[in-house]
């Protein structure tokens, strides 16, 4: 099987912020035990550490200067200013907040009603390169080089929208959404897309929900607490690099399938430190907070090595935590009729499996209950095949023989076969170790 990424988008997201929080001496088992209890978390449908990252991506976007510079006269707009009490600043400020959430909710909703045509369409290669072009036109932007924003005129007529009152200020929150969409439509889209994958309505409405409480915790700060934020300056297009650098570790992500990038296959050290390594020297020498519009050639071409390092570090500690401890893998075929008819001469127990890199869910039942070491052994006893619905591997034979053959709409899928080459049983969501194993244990 061809190496590949075995990991959601929040995950890879953890893992950069990981990167960027430690020394290049951190050590892999420490990376390794957070990878897993996120995992853990996810698995178990406790997406606790997910949200809170989403609410830190919207807090860091309210950061950008798209929205940052707009929160004092924002809060003075809906009143909260001038509130009589805090209690009444508290409730207009909520009122804004819930209206930027009434903008944002919904689209998680969709995003998960779609999940199944998002999929489909992930495993197609132009789609891949169309979402890796729009991340990489918005991490320009993010770096300065074009200016992503509404046309004016909108822009004042949104502003205009609202008026006194708690009704006003949930309007207020709506049209905020709208405005600040240059610096809020890189993170949504990478949202989107995962919520799409994961296909929990669910979680894709309360991603979302978390993410607008993120972004307007500081308009409910300051129109609270009446509090002064600092001034705006260079702090600001920092925060928006940051931005820039994560999409373009995204833009090559989707493509890994497409482009000769080195992926491995089992976690090692030296795979981990190379690329942490690449990352603190791509932002000592400028990947953040130097600038392309500003500066000499010097430190113009210091921004671009720095970022290119980053980018590259950032991408190979993705592909670590995505890739499987050393020896945690079943020794899986390819060839689908090939190995049915093994089992069958054979008389041993089919084991099939479709995923996809895609598919955070095939991905997280790979990592947490086909890599025990008791499932492995388990696994010798049948004839294992995997068929890889990824963009570069995918086929209309394969998509045959899940949608028609097997009448599965979706992923994740785990089929057993007993000897006589029966359908013992099926699996179509995330399980543990503990229950993978005693299902297996129980094909003859």
């Amino acid at each position: 099987m061809a190496m590949r990424m075995r990991r959601s988008i929040p995950l890879a997201l953890a893992a950069l912020a990981l990167v960027w929080s430690i020394p290049s001496t951190a050590e892999a088992d420490m990376l390794g035990s957070l990878a897993e209890k996120f995992e853990s978390a996810l698995t178990s449908g406790s997406y606790g550490l997910a949200l809170g990252l989403i609410f830190v991506a919207g807090l860091a976007t309210a950061l950008t200067p798209c929205v940052y510079p707009m929160i004092a006269v924002t809060v003075s707009v809906f009143g909260a200013r001038q509130a009589k009490s805090k209690t009444e600043g508290a409730l207009l400020s909520l009122s804004f907040v819930l209206g930027i959430a009434a903008l944002f909710t919904p689209l998680g909703v969709i995003s998960a009603l779609t999940g199944n045509a998002m999929g489909a369409a992930l495993a197609n290669p132009w789609v891949l390169v169309g979402l890796a072009i729009l991340f990489i036109a918005m991490a320009t932007s993010m770096f300065g080089a074009w200016d992503m924003s509404l046309p004016s005129g909108l822009q004042n007529k949104l502003a205009q929208v609202g008026g006194a009152g708690y009704k006003g200020a949930f309007a207020v929150g709506f049209v905020n959404g709208l405005i600040a969409a240059p610096c809020t439509g890189p993170v949504l889209t990478v949202l989107l897309t995962y919520v799409g994958t994961e296909q929990s309505i669910t979680f894709g409405a309360s991603a979302l929900f978390v993410y607008s409480l993120g972004l307007g915790a500081l308009f409910f700060v300051v129109g609270t607490f009446a509090v002064s934020l600092p001034k705006t300056g260079k702090w600001v297009e920092h925060v928006k690099s940051v931005f820039g650098i994560v999409m373009l570790v995204l833009a090559f992500y989707y493509l890994r399938g497409i482009l000769p990038i080195p992926q491995p296959e089992f976690r090692s050290d030296l795979w981990l430190y190379i690329p942490i390594g690449l990352v603190v020297v791509g932002l000592a020498i400028g990947a953040i907070h130097k600038s392309f519009k500003e500066g000499s050639a010097l430190d113009r071409t210091r921004k671009g090595l720095g970022v290119l390092a980053t980018t590259c570090g950032g991408l190979g500690v993705i592909f670590w935590f995505g890739a499987l401890p050393a020896g945690a893998h079943i020794e899986w075929l390819d060839d689908y009729d090939a190995a049915a008819e093994l089992a069958r001469t054979d008389g041993k127990p089919l084991l099939v499996d479709f995923g996809a890199d895609w598919c955070g869910a095939c991905n997280e039942l790979e990592h947490q209950a086909m890599s025990d070491p008791r499932v492995i052994a388990e696994a010798q006893r049948f004839v294992p095949v995997r068929v890889d619905l990824s963009a570069d591997k995918a086929t209309e034979a394969k998509w045959t023989l899940l949608n028609d053959t097997y009448e599965q709409p979706g992923l994740p899928l785990v089929v057993f076969h007993d000897g006589e080459g029966e359908e013992a049983h099926r699996i179509t969501g995330l399980v543990s170790a503990d229950e993978f194993l005693e299902v297996m244990q129980g094909i003859n």
